[in-house]
């Protein structure tokens, strides 16, 4: 049986500047999996249709409900803290 262990990043919090960034990086991720969607044949639907490869989230970043941006979020943000977990910097330039 498969047991996830990922990097425990308990103890890593986020500045205000690299939560601005974790927030850039989620709208990204959104953006590369539209992307993906797009070429893979999906449309927008109001309702998720596998089938018909509708969607309702093939819409720009700022206008997913909460619950979706969510997702992108946590995404990103455990990016950043495995990243800083790992005793890598980050500094903007």
């Amino acid at each position: 049986m498969y047991t996830p262990q990922p990097i425990d990043t308990k103890s890593i919090e986020l500045s205000e500047e690299l939560k601005e960034l974790t927030e850039k990086l989620a709208e990204n991720v959104h953006e590369n999996w539209a992307i993906g969607r797009l070429k893979e044949g999906w449309t927008f639907g109001k309702e998720r249709n596998d089938a018909l490869k509708q969607t309702p989230c093939l819409v720009p970043y700022n206008e997913l409900p909460e619950s979706e941006k969510e997702y992108d979020r946590n995404t990103a943000v455990e990016t950043v803290k495995v990243i800083l977990a790992m005793g890598f910097n980050i500094e903007k330039q």
